[in-house]
């Protein structure tokens, strides 16, 4: 099985996977319009409560969509569809036992599962059967340097990274889980000295787990650490002044269009990107450059068409960036990129909410 396919079966979280539930939301119909659109095509893509492409349901897309559903409000019907298919497979999307990895934890897709279980009203301690506050803390790494580091339990290798990490802190922090402190202690670690943090981590057995000069800034991740621990982080000075830090850093990295790349694997602007970084700023009150991010993402939303369009039925869905409307334009949405659009939506459809300032 190739590395792709496992994470991709295993939920691992393209970023920004990212959309949160602790949204600040600015207030009127009007201006929640465009989001609205953007969720609602969305909802329209679920097949019995999952997004599937390619024959396989992706539950870890399914759960960015139901935090997307959830952020934009009105799809509580959506929501729970999403959260019981998930909870119904949820031994597929943590762990292997049916692509030949039994008995296997993957640490990113049980954290993602337990912060869906818990916004969601859901008791996380028997989802599906799973008790994901224990299943999570018994991959959290207890000694040593990489003290607090999530892991992956397969025979596959270690795929585990920052953005796991970032929900592993906001499920074990809201559990009370005793590992909280360390996991926190080890992603505040993985964030570098100009503010950003890093995607990925030193290998296991290194004694330098922390961030190197050399580590590459994501801004992906950094935006997905704002979003969704900012609420975590009240009550805690030095991780809300963290938080501040990377705040800083993705401000200045916005181009005067109001775009964001996703850094060194995603080097051009595009929506998945802008979306979560503005949607960071807006959280931390940087309403100028939320607004900018998401004016930018608007242009790049599909409009009212004629029924001869190609993007016939497709309205409110959001491209990845300008040659894939342009692609879209000519060819529709067609099953081989449809993944990439739900994708680009379920990430930068909230911060629409922002095109009007927070």
């Amino acid at each position: 099985m190739s590395r792709t396919t496992l994470l991709g079966r295993a939920g691992a979280m393209l970023v920004a996977s990212a959309v949160t539930v602790s949204l600040i939301v600015a207030g009127g119909t009007a201006q929640a319009a465009p989001a609205d659109r953007g969720v609602g095509w969305l909802a329209g893509q679920l097949d019995n409560g999952a997004i599937v492409n390619g024959g396989f349901a992706d539950y870890g897309l399914s759960i960015d969509t139901a935090f997307a559903l959830k952020a934009v409000g009105g799809h509580g019907t959506d929501v729970r569809q999403i959260r019981d298919a998930v909870e119904q497979n949820v031994g597929d999307y943590i762990a292997g036992d049916s692509f030949g990895d039994p008995g296997s934890t993957y640490a990113g897709a049980t954290a993602k599962s337990l912060v869906l279980a818990q916004s969601t009203g859901t008791d996380p301690r028997d989802f599906g059967g799973v008790d994901l506050i224990k299943r999570l803390n018994g991959v959290v790494h207890t000694s040593g340097p990489a003290k607090g580091r999530i892991v992956d339990d397969s025979k596959f290798g270690n795929f585990a990274n920052t953005l796991g990490q970032i929900l592993a802190v906001r499920g074990l922090a809201a559990a009370g889980s005793g590992k909280a402190g360390s996991v926190r202690k080890f992603l505040l670690e993985q964030q570098c000295r100009a503010g950003f943090f890093r995607l990925n981590f030193a290998k296991l057995k290194s004694d330098h787990q922390g961030c190197r000069k050399s580590s590459p800034a994501d801004p992906d991740a950094t935006s997905y650490a704002v979003v969704e621990l900012w609420k975590t982080s009240k009550g805690h000075p030095g991780f809300r002044s963290a938080l501040k830090r990377a705040a800083s850093w993705l401000l200045a990295q916005q181009r005067k269009s109001g775009a964001f790349i996703g850094g060194t694997s995603t080097a051009t602007p595009n929506t998945n990107s802008t979306g979560l970084a503005g949607w960071a700023l807006a959280t931390t009150g940087h309403c100028g450059a939320a607004k900018k991010a998401a004016s930018w993402v608007g242009g790049l939303q599909v409009g009212p068409q004629s029924g001869g369009s190609p993007l016939a039925g497709e309205r409110g869905a959001i491209a990845y960036d300008g040659k894939a409307m342009k692609a879209g334009k000519h060819d529709g949405i067609t099953d081989d990129v449809r993944g990439i659009w739900e994708r680009a939506t379920s990430q930068a459809a909230p911060v629409l909410l922002f095109r009007h300032g927070c």
